[in-house]
């Protein structure tokens, strides 16, 4: 028997945000239109979302995805949520010969024993701690960073207010589009980013699209 893919969540905010990026930025003015109905997506599960992040780290979108296809296929598929109990059953070599280098192996063990029974992981309370908060909860879970946690903030959590400033695609992207491609250093794509708040997520995200055309999924 097929199991049921888990159905996609949108952002409630996304229709608001492209408005209000639209009227103050004319970059976003431009890109917007160009994808049409696409939009963030969350798959719904706090651990396939991490494990995906961590699979994702220093690659490009189309590696991190080939890699994740075929990672998901020792565990049922790339459109089924992963169980952690599933990830540690699965022995090294199983792992490597999908891709995964042998730190991003060690890390996704590390992060299954933290979401697995008697883990420390309490996803629940999530909801009601603000951005901070989780980026210093999560960091604490070898393996990931504030750039794993911010893309955990995007988009599991959808926080509509992220500006990830060590994603390499974030800068380029800003290089590209509002410095005619001249390199950018953190703090003049911080006063970039600053002028898309409070949906610093979605302008992201439409960034990130202008570079590639696969939507950015994890």
């Amino acid at each position: 028997m097929s199991v049921r893919a888990p159905e996609l969540v949108t952002p409630s905010y996304w229709d608001d945000a492209c408005k209000h990026l639209a009227k103050r930025d004319r970059v976003m003015r431009k890109l917007i239109p160009k994808f049409g109905e696409a939009r963030l997506e969350c798959h719904g599960d706090a651990f396939t979302t991490l494990a995906r992040s961590i699979v994702g780290q220093q690659i490009s979108v189309a590696a991190a995805q080939s890699v994740w296809k075929r990672f998901a296929a020792l565990l049922g598929g790339p459109e089924q949520p992963i169980k952690p109990a599933e990830v540690l059953k699965l022995d090294a070599a199983q792992m490597r010969a999908a891709g995964l280098s042998l730190r991003k192996v060690e890390y996704l063990r590390d992060l299954a024993e933290h979401f697995g029974q008697g883990g420390n992981v309490r996803v629940r309370r999530w909801g009601g701690m603000d951005d901070d908060s989780i980026i210093e909860e999560l960091v604490a879970i070898r393996g990931i960073g504030r750039w794993t946690a911010e893309m955990f903030l995007i988009f599991h959590l959808m926080r509509p207010d992220v500006l990830p400033l060590d994603d390499l695609g974030l800068i380029k992207g800003i290089s590209v589009n509002y410095f005619s491609g001249e390199p950018v250093t953190r703090n003049e794509a911080r006063e970039v980013g600053d002028a898309w708040a409070p949906y610093r997520s979605v302008a992201t995200w439409y960034v990130w699209r202008s570079l590639d055309p696969l939507p950015v999924a994890y």
